[in-house]
């Protein structure tokens, strides 16, 4: 028999989730949330790959340390102080803090959403405990913004900056998911024997986004002319590491794409399919811009194009996992 935590049945494939007594309800996001709430979850995530993206350019245009100092720019100064000496940089980098608060805005907005606006507001507190990943996030990255400035730009801390960013990309998006899902058990939809496939996928994505930080630690792009710090290691060996992580990557996806078309006609799976092909598109464009900068000396364009992909491969990542689960609604 089969259960809410455990859909499968003694041969190994996926209880029946349609039968009406133990019934998986289709994805009826105009139910479960309004549409400002949601809409301010998806200009939250949106926010937070538009922050990675012009961070990128505060690295790529060399202007890390543009405003010499923080919380204020420059000392005694919140904004940068126009003089004949001033260059371009301080306006990118305080461009950058600016953006910051923007998101800020956005996140205490979805916050207040999901706590008032029906039918979130009388939703699982597990649901809206999620939006305060976000708000906590930005503060986080806040201090660890004015560390790299501190200690100028040592590459751990930009790289952890990174990271963090692109966790809550992550969170972001799988508040997406819970938003327009129902609130009983997750259930898995695949047999017992793919049950570690979004593990195994997560694992290797996460991989990947940390070699690749440690390459651009290793590489030529620090985020400032002078304080060029980078980290003591041979560039080819780690980026050729990241490389073979991104080829375990496409591994993964590529058996759960095998997996999800030899089961093409089981229905349920609809959704999975539609994300895993999303992921490879996805992986294929990101790897085709990462050797492209390789082989090209790493051009400050496609470098930012680079981050952008990897913040996208998160998001496709996040919902291919999360596909291969479904959650039934909660007995009244």
């Amino acid at each position: 028999m089969s259960t809410a935590t455990d859909p499968t049945r003694r041969d190994g494939r996926p209880a029946d989730l349609t039968a009406p007594a133990d019934r998986v309800p289709p994805s009826d996001r105009a139910v479960r949330v309004d549409r400002l709430t949601w809409g301010l979850a998806v200009a939250n995530l949106v926010a937070q790959i538009g922050i990675i993206v012009t961070g990128g350019a505060v690295r790529l245009t060399d202007s890390g340390l543009g405003c010499s100092s923080w919380p204020m720019c420059e000392p005694g100064s919140f904004t940068p102080v126009f003089h004949e000496a001033t260059s371009i940089h301080p306006y990118i980098e305080f461009g950058n803090r600016t953006l910051t608060g923007v998101l800020s805005v956005i996140a205490v907005a979805l916050l207040v959403a999901v706590y008032r606006r029906e039918p979130t507001a009388s939703r699982p507190a597990r649901l809206r405990r999620l939006a305060w990943v976000p708000l906590v996030g930005i503060a986080l990255q806040a201090v660890i913004g004015g560390i790299t400035v501190w200690y100028d730009l040592h590459p751990a801390i930009v790289g952890s900056h990174m990271l963090i960013s692109l966790a809550l990309v992550a969170v972001s998006a799988y508040l997406l998911v819970r938003l327009r899902s129902a609130d009983g058990p997750a259930a898995a939809l695949m047999p017992s024997s793919w049950r570690p496939l979004p593990w195994v996928l997560a694992l290797a994505a996460a991989a990947v986004v940390v070699l690749g930080t440690v390459v651009t630690g290793a590489g030529p792009h620090s985020g400032d002319q002078e304080q060029a710090f980078r980290y003591a290691v041979d560039p080819l060996p780690v980026t050729r590491a990241h490389a073979a992580s991104v080829w375990v990557f496409v591994a993964v996806i590529a058996a759960g794409a095998v997996l999800l078309v030899r089961r093409r006609g089981d229905t349920s799976l609809d959704g999975a399919r539609r994300a895993w092909w999303g992921l490879l598109a996805v992986t294929v464009l990101e790897g085709v811009i990462g050797y492209t900068q390789y082989f090209t000396g790493l051009p400050e364009i496609l470098v930012g194009l680079h981050m952008l992909g990897a913040a996208l491969v998160v998001v496709a990542t996040t919902f291919a996992c999360s596909a291969l689960y479904a959650r039934r609604e909660l007995a009244a």
